[in-house]
């Protein structure tokens, strides 16, 4: 089995929430904060799980900010990165999960693999950088607004990413 981590920047609790349920639902992955230096970590796992809220006008979350640089500079050649954030897309419509676009543009260029695109059908936005190819770069999750599509939406994403990273 791949080894997989969950790498997440949390304030209010609501990532934090979702890495819980997406590393049960992957069963052996481990669960970091990027605050406790995950990152460092990184080239260990085969599958990297990266989570973030957005916060204010489309910026990543504090724990992030800190560490974004370091991402710019990762090798991550042969391995798969899979992002899920947390957003309002009632409050920020506009900008709803641009976390996801922050941390994909941070990776793009590291050799990873990107596996777990999501589709935008079902969330009520009107801009985002996490939107590339008509898709969101990852699983974009709503705990405000619609709480009660958390669970599916999290089952469905992880077989896909288990389905795409050969899991």
């Amino acid at each position: 089995m791949a080894k997989t981590v969950v790498i997440f920047g949390s304030t209010t609790g609501n990532t934090e929430f979702a890495a819980g349920k997406i590393g049960s639902a992957f069963g052996e992955a481990e669960l970091k904060a990027v605050s406790a230096k995950a990152l460092e970590e990184a080239k260990e796992y085969d599958l990297l799980i990266l989570g973030a809220s957005t916060w204010g006008y489309g910026e990543l979350q504090d724990d992030w900010v800190s560490v974004v640089k370091d991402l710019e500079k990762l090798d991550l050649k042969g391995k798969k990165v899979a992002l899920f954030g947390t957003g309002d897309q009632s409050c920020y419509p506009d900008t709803f999960v641009d976390a996801l676009g922050l941390l994909y543009e941070a990776l793009k260029n590291s050799g990873a693999e990107f596996v777990g695109e999501w589709p935008t059908e079902g969330y009520e936005h009107s801009g985002s950088k996490a939107v590339k190819d008509g898709k969101f770069v990852g699983l974009a999750l709503d705990e405000n607004n619609q709480p009660d599509e958390t669970e599916a939406r999290i089952r469905a994403w992880v077989a896909q990413v288990k389905a795409q990273a050969g899991i």
